[in-house]
């Protein structure tokens, strides 16, 4: 017994060392536990800070909620065309899909111009979308969040984790965003044609996460971002990750967050073990 007991002790002294060893190359960083409501880890959670395409929850929860027919086809136009960064990704102009394809393509390939076309084809136009957006930043309480324009390309466009964990929270009740968020990759007609497009998220069907929700964004002045809710090692998190510099930033962050997890799970393990060990030692004695 007492061989184990010290196994155990290493074990408690090494999960100790995993969770002290926590750096993020995510300039903001938020972990919650969905059950309990704790949070987990934190780093800047209060500091607004561009958001770039993670902006696309809430232009889809906004186009949700008018409730549009989902098969109306629209056509993608010269005023879908980034102004802002002057990109030059998305589907091309004159293509036609159904605002439900557009919203796969908006959140699954974060595609801009589809976004653009979502917002405005919303009931009044761009300026009853824009009208909206604010009442929905309003009515979830987002102290911290600015929307200027529905893609995200915009530096304006701004949140802080804390509020975008209360965004990734609300746009899981929506079925339709958890379902093409959580694809590795999904078949889209546009313009009478199948076309298979790919998550963003390079997580969403690996083994490492069973991810119910997620969306990427980058811009320079964003950087790499990622908003996720998953599962791992038993517990479901939701995840923010803000401002990374590099583009495997949030991938490591990420790799952190789950072995961090996976700690965490080996030390109340291993507590219970010694809890075992005192109680069975106090009836030997």
């Amino acid at each position: 017994m007492l061989l184990r007991a010290t196994l155990v002790l290493s074990l408690l002294l090494a999960c100790a060392a995993a969770r002290a060893d926590l750096s993020f190359n995510s300039a903001h960083v938020m972990v919650v536990d969905e059950t309990s409501g704790e949070v987990l880890l934190k780093k800047n959670i209060g500091v607004a800070a561009p958001i770039a395409s993670l902006t696309k929850l809430m232009t889809a929860m906004v186009v949700l909620d008018a409730q549009q027919d989902p098969d109306e086809a629209l056509r993608i136009d010269a005023a879908d065309i980034d102004s802002l960064k002057h990109s030059r990704g998305g589907v091309r102009v004159g293509t036609v899909a159904s605002r439900s394809a557009l919203l796969e393509l908006a959140l699954l390939s974060s595609d801009n111009r589809a976004a653009s076309a979502l917002a405005r084809s919303y009931p009044g136009g761009l300026a009853a979308f824009n009208a909206a957006m604010q009442q929905k930043i309003l009515a979830f309480g987002l102290d911290s969040t600015s929307i200027v324009e529905p893609t995200g390309l915009s530096p304006n466009n701004m949140s802080s984790a804390r509020d975008m964990v209360t965004v990734l929270r609300a746009a899981s009740r929506y079925p339709a965003i958890a379902q093409i968020t959580s694809q590795r990759s999904h078949a889209v007609l546009v313009s009478g044609r199948q076309r298979v497009f790919h998550n963003t998220n390079r997580l969403v069907g690996g083994s490492e996460w069973e991810v119910f929700l997620s969306k990427t964004g980058f811009t320079n002045e964003a950087g790499r971002c990622l908003g996720m809710q998953a599962r791992a090692d038993g517990r479901t998190v939701t995840i923010v990750l803000m401002g990374a510099a590099k583009p495997s930033g949030r991938l490591r962050d990420s790799m952190t967050i789950r072995r961090w997890l996976a700690a965490e799970k080996l030390s109340g393990a291993a507590q219970s073990d010694v809890a075992k060990y005192e109680s069975a030692a106090v009836r030997e004695n």
